[in-house]
């Protein structure tokens, strides 16, 4: 019989969003479903960066994406909005303050 292979030693480690992060995004996401904005949303966690794409269909590219990069957390910010033609809306240490730029997306007159 043949001796099992074991993993590397060393594997990569991929970025992911916090619980508590999630829980603010996901908040938002629900108030935005309920306000007809959003429909799809899309996870991926990569070598560098995590990403939250928020879709308003499910086959179209991304109106959204929220991005948490650590190696920028001494520079710019780890966390960013980026809209659909790639232009970063917000960017900012902290993730609140960061996702309130499409918190303004749900602030309509009311007849």
């Amino acid at each position: 019989m043949n001796a099992p292979i074991p993993f590397p030693a060393h594997q990569s480690q991929q970025v992911m969003f916090h619980r508590t992060e999630l829980t603010m995004i996901l908040s938002l996401y629900g108030r935005m479903v309920a306000a007809g904005e959003w429909r799809d949303y899309g996870i991926s966690a990569l070598k560098d960066v995590a990403v939250f794409s928020v879709f308003k269909r499910t086959a179209e590219q991304p109106l959204y994406r929220i991005e948490k990069r650590p190696k920028l957390r001494l520079k710019q910010g780890m966390y960013s909005v980026i809209g659909m033609d790639g232009q970063i809306l917000k960017r900012g240490h902290d993730l609140k303050p960061v996702l309130g730029v499409l918190e303004r997306k749900l602030i309509r007159a009311v007849d």
